[in-house]
């Protein structure tokens, strides 16, 4: 199969999680991507270790992440390099970053310098919190703009401190706006001949992801929602909603045709009062789900499944990792693949599109630091022009 991006070239100067996600993404549509890295050190994530899990030496993050990927070593200190990295965006069809704003600017790569090499150039850049503003000198880290963001504030339930979610949501988040913004940028340019800059930061992509709650709030004269203080999982959905304890572990109750049928098929007493009356079941949604609850307690998943999914009431069974990949459902999505090279081996998730019925699957790993660099230097004709640094070193020796 033909990949959609198969041809372009992009250059990614980014690190971490959040540039990186989305170079993964273009690659895994069939774009090819260099990774630019810094010699002896590379993406500091190849050494920042979330977990005890270490793959080659090297973080098993990176490999997840980086796959599919080259890597060319450039010292952006270095006029020889940084002529030659010069060559390459010339020749890019999309260049990106993720930088702390006016850091890529100073070393010559920022978006006008790059324009200025390639005017057609699709340029990607995110950042923390904008370009400018009261904010912009604040690290852009996950956890600091999830908890900016009013995400931490707004997740749990009404008696819980404020809580994160359990992964890096807004690198994720941020990654795939990105992705977004640079496609279209790039069908805009198949059509006009144009590129252009594309910008999101890790802010904004937090509160795009709220922007449901967001929208109530913003015309709902400034009220705050009041989380749940049972079983809290929609700040502004009434009960059912939430996550109750049964015998043997744990049910999901989303919205359901009606508070009367739930407790007909549940057999519940003590409902009744609020069958017709929305607005007070809002008011009392704690009472509810108190009520609610009681009665899950009683008996197991499999009992209220059986009995409430025939019924088309929605609901879901919680299922740790060992259960959702033990199931059918997962096994059918053929998620995991396998990846290997430089010495690495291990699986890890494939892309989540297919594209004509086919999903993305490429079976390469992340690539070692600078393995690609003496290949790329000769594919591309590369050429280092020496500055006062080289010619220093030259005099030197």
């Amino acid at each position: 199969m033909t990949l959609p991006l198969d041809g372009l070239l992009v250059i990614d100067f980014s690190q971490f999680l959040s540039g990186p996600l989305c170079a993964l993404k273009l690659a895994d549509l069939g774009a090819r991507v260099i990774k630019i890295e810094r010699p002896g050190v590379g993406d500091l994530c190849r050494s920042l270790y979330i977990s005890d899990t270490e793959i080659g030496g090297t973080n098993s993050l990176f490999h997840a992440i980086n796959r599919n990927k080259e890597s060319f070593t450039a010292d952006l200190r270095d006029e020889g390099d940084r002529a030659m990295l010069r060559q390459l965006v010339a020749r890019a069809d999309v260049v990106m970053q993720n930088f702390r704003p006016g850091v890529i600017e100073r070393q010559g790569f920022g978006y006008d310098d790059v324009k200025a090499l390639n005017p057609g150039v699709v340029y990607g850049s995110i950042s923390g919190y904008g370009e400018d503003g009261p904010w912009v000198d604040l690290p852009g880290q996950d956890l600091l703009a999830q908890a900016r963001s009013g995400l931490l504030w707004l997740t749990g339930s009404a008696g819980d401190p404020p809580m994160p979610m359990g992964l890096a949501v807004a690198d994720m988040l941020a990654g795939n706006t990105l992705v977004q913004g640079i496609l279209a940028a790039l069908v805009r340019k198949a059509r006009t001949g144009a590129g252009g800059l594309v910008q999101t930061s890790l802010l904004e992509a937090l509160l795009d992801f709220q922007f449901e709650v967001l929208t109530t709030h913003l015309n709902d004269g400034g009220r705050l929602p009041q989380r749940s203080a049972v079983n809290g999982a929609h700040a502004y959905l009434g009960a059912p909603y939430g996550v109750y304890q049964t015998a043997d572990g744990w049910l999901a109750l989303a919205m359901t045709p009606s508070l009367e049928r739930l407790a007909m098929l549940m057999q519940v007493d003590g409902l009744e009062g609020w069958f017709n009356d929305p607005a007070a079941a809002m008011r009392e949604r704690d009472a509810i789900k108190t009520i609610i609850a009681a009665a899950v307690h009683g008996q197991t998943t499999a009992y209220w499944l059986d009995i409430l999914q025939p019924a088309d009431i929605w609901c879901a069974e919680v299922q740790d990792w060992p259960g959702l990949m033990a199931s059918a459902a997962f096994q059918h999505l053929d998620m995991v693949q396998h990846i290997e090279g430089h010495g690495v081996s291990l699986n890890t998730l494939r892309g989540p599109l297919r594209i004509d019925g086919q999903v993305l699957t490429n079976p390469r790993a992340a690539p070692a630091l600078g393995e690609g660099r003496d290949r790329l230097i000769r594919e591309f004709g590369l050429a280092a022009q020496p500055g006062r640094k080289d010619a220093l070193r030259a005099t030197a020796t």
